[in-house]
């Protein structure tokens, strides 16, 4: 890892920064506050599904290392005909975090246009290193898109999406998915994605210190994933900042902030996407913190940026998505 020097930053949004001052200080990653911060990383489920029209199913995926992992498919009510299915990563820096970390995000398509939702519980570094997490991840995705028809998903039409560590997750998976032909992705969603071992852009240099993901909690996280064999273990699957063939990727969506550590690593994945000829869309958002929208999703900034992410998603899965879902409702 680089080591970092502190630079000047944008500043963060005005509502955000007078919403940020109410919350109590970030703590720094390392080996010892991971402990106790790893059980608020996620918020229970239940609350979320109590006013949701959709059901909730609990399977089982084996990896080829023969581990177990639960796969949750939320499916909304009266489905009758194949829907696109969301195929949702959770973030928290690959250490800490679970199945249904900031799943408000794909269950709000689920709301909107009827789509079915899936999230495995990926392995965790520093319990796990290497590509662990990510071939976890690509053991989920191939057995939802082998699955389809029974969880009336349309596998032309499968969304890999992600946020944060579950984002740089999306983009390995997309990148497996591609380069082994096991799976047909429709298109990628990443949001504020960690794409980057290297931890060395500007932007990871400008956000050291205090703050809800900075310079050194990033290279904790890395470390923690890489694991004791050093940088020479990485691939692209698990840093895919450092692939070489952007080429034959899906349409893709990325998103993150002017004020976060992701910002410059994101604008370059974009960028490498153009460059192979393909279909990104980036949005860069002026004042935005590392997952504004998820910490305030009432936000004036993160309203638009919702918005603008829900848009693309209705539009890139094709033109049955822009009907009105094909649910049957209780008879009047």
């Amino acid at each position: 890892m680089h080591a970092a020097r502190a630079l000047p930053r944008p500043a963060v949004d005005p509502e955000l920064s007078a919403l940020l001052e109410q919350l109590p200080p970030f703590e720094t990653l390392t080996a010892e506050t991971l402990p106790a911060i790893r059980p608020h990383s996620s918020a229970p489920v239940e609350p979320l599904l109590k006013n949701l029209d959709a059901d909730r199913t609990e399977h089982t995926v084996v990896t080829e290392d023969g581990h177990e992992l639960a796969i949750s498919v939320f499916t909304p009510r009266g489905l009758q005909s194949p829907a696109p299915g969301v195929y949702w990563l959770h973030g928290g820096g690959m250490v800490m975090g679970d199945r249904f970390a900031l799943i408000d995000i794909p269950l709000q398509w689920l709301t909107e246009f009827g789509f079915v939702v899936a999230s495995i519980e990926y392995r965790l570094a520093p319990e796990v290193h290497g590509e662990t997490p990510v071939r976890d991840a690509f053991a989920g995705l191939v057995w939802f898109a082998e699955n389809a028809p029974a969880l009336q998903v349309d596998p032309s039409r499968i969304l890999v999406a992600g946020i944060s560590a579950g984002g740089g997750l999306a983009a390995g998976v997309t990148l497996l998915a591609r380069d082994t032909g096991l799976v047909n992705v429709a298109a990628q969603a990443l949001l504020c994605p960690m794409l980057d071992h290297r931890n060395a852009s500007t932007s990871s240099r400008q956000f050291t210190g205090p703050g809800n993901w900075s310079h050194e909690s990033n290279a904790f996280a890395w470390a923690s994933l890489i694991g004791p064999d050093g940088d020479r273990t990485v691939t692209s699957y698990m840093s895919p900042s450092i692939a070489e063939n952007f080429s034959g990727l899906p349409p893709t969506y990325i998103d993150a902030g002017t004020a976060e550590l992701f910002r410059d690593e994101d604008v370059d994945y974009a960028t490498k996407i153009w460059g192979a000829g393909g279909d990104a869309e980036l949005h860069i958002w002026a004042g935005g913190f590392h997952g504004f929208d998820s910490v305030f999703p009432d936000a004036a900034i993160s309203v638009r940026a919702r918005h603008t992410r829900t848009q693309w998603v209705k539009r890139i899965l094709g033109p049955d998505s822009l009907r009105e879902p094909q649910i049957v409702g209780p008879v009047p």
